[in-house]
């Protein structure tokens, strides 16, 4: 099996925007399934990499980025996952997590063949995370219940879009095995 990792999007959330009682309700749901992945992730020495939206404020860091979703409306779904560990943690400032950043060069550098994506939001930050890391030649796996969402017609397309377009295998967390 390639050598494989775990990449967590954007879990630091306030949830303070429009569309975030919606998200809210699917990170609940989803929640238990990517705390799992990631201990499976962790048990298997596999590389865990943390990738979150920094809302332009380049002059925050992790911590900063941590502590404003720790304040924001839903605590409880930021501090089971919030990554406290001494794990890569990549800021962005769009949807994909390797536009403009050094995802990529990291994972290459880990030797990095395969990525399973998990965090939020479905139908946009890991849709477009999904087809960056296809058109850079990552295989991937994409856990359906392990990815939280807005719209979840919108969701359930984007998945289809990633396996069908993308090649991304869709797999529960409970049957995943990492490689390498």
């Amino acid at each position: 099996m390639p050598k494989t990792a775990l990449v967590i999007a954007d879990m630091l959330n306030s949830y303070d925007h429009e569309d975030a009682e919606s998200l809210a309700e699917s990170v609940k749901e989803q929640l238990p399934h990517i705390i799992d992945l990631r201990r499976r992730a962790e048990e298997a020495d596999a590389l865990v990499v943390y990738v979150n939206d920094n809302h332009d404020e380049w002059q925050a860091g992790r911590e900063e980025l941590i502590e404003t979703a720790l304040n924001g409306k839903h605590p409880e779904l930021v501090e089971p996952i919030a990554p406290r560990e001494p794990v890569p943690f990549i800021a962005k400032g769009r949807h994909s997590a390797f536009y403009q950043t050094a995802l990529d060069h990291l994972l290459s550098s880990a030797d990095i063949e395969r990525l399973i994506l998990a965090g939020q939001v479905t139908e946009q930050c890991i849709l477009y995370s999904a087809l960056d890391a296809y058109i850079r030649g990552y295989d991937m796996v994409v856990p359906p219940d392990a990815v939280a969402h807005i719209d979840a017609d919108l969701a359930k397309a984007s998945l289809k879009m990633m396996e069908s377009n993308m090649h991304a295998e869709l797999a529960r967390v409970a049957d995943l095995e990492f490689g390498g």
